[in-house]
């Protein structure tokens, strides 16, 4: 899903860049005036986990692979404007380290793995979390369902993107983005329901009390 140079067109880059670097100016702003002392190193080992995550990758079907995203999980320990600003850090670097995205999409990548996808993660997340029982169990169910959904929802923004740029139809594009990241979004729900549930045992103190299901309310 990381976009590289030359497969979005100028116009795309520009606007996603804008909307992107408007959503880290506003996550910057929050968190300089909400964040708490205590929550500024989970911030750093969520944006740590979440970047060597992603450089492990796992098999798909017909031999593509994919890797664990993250945006879901930052968004639930860190809340969705940290969680944008984690993820663009984390494509940054690994745009001018590893070259694992381009630079003239940095804007694109952003807005499609923060922005849709840990925004739009949260708020499909906080609609689960209204019908799903208020327990351990609709906790998990609507973290897991709405890791998936952030997956999709990323995969079909980077669809949309090639195709108004042209680089790709959009009828080949969005069915086959869509369906290669329904595998990986399982492995997205997965992981995301795996650690969510070994900080809830350890340190449910982490997740905030807004999020937390019933029994694990302090």
């Amino acid at each position: 899903m990381h976009i590289p140079d030359g497969f979005v067109s100028n116009e795309i880059a520009v606007a996603t860049f804008v909307v992107s670097a408007g959503a880290v100016t506003l996550a910057l702003r929050q968190a300089k005036r909400t964040l708490e002392e205590r929550q500024v190193p989970l911030l750093g080992v969520t944006a740590a986990f979440i970047f060597a995550a992603q450089m492990l990758n796992f098999p798909v079907a017909g031999g593509t692979s994919g890797h664990f995203m993250g945006a879901m999980l930052a968004a639930l320990l860190v809340g969705p404007l940290p969680a944008i600003l984690i993820m663009a850090l984390v494509l940054l670097i690994q745009c001018l380290v590893f070259a694992d995205g381009g630079i003239t999409a940095l804007g694109a990548n952003i807005f499609n793995m923060g922005v849709v996808g840990a925004g739009g993660g949260y708020l499909i997340f906080r609609a689960l979390q209204m019908a799903l029982p208020k327990n351990r169990a609709g906790f998990m169910a609507a973290a897991g369902i709405a890791a998936w959904i952030s997956i999709e929802l990323a995969a079909s923004a980077c669809a949309l993107e090639l195709a108004f740029s042209g680089t790709v139809p959009l009828d080949k594009a969005l069915p086959a983005m869509a369906l290669v990241h329904a595998l990986i979004g399982i492995g997205e729900a997965l992981i995301t329901t795996a650690v969510l549930g070994v900080v809830l045992a350890a340190r449910r103190d982490l997740i905030p009390s807004r999020l937390l299901p019933r029994e694990a309310t302090p």
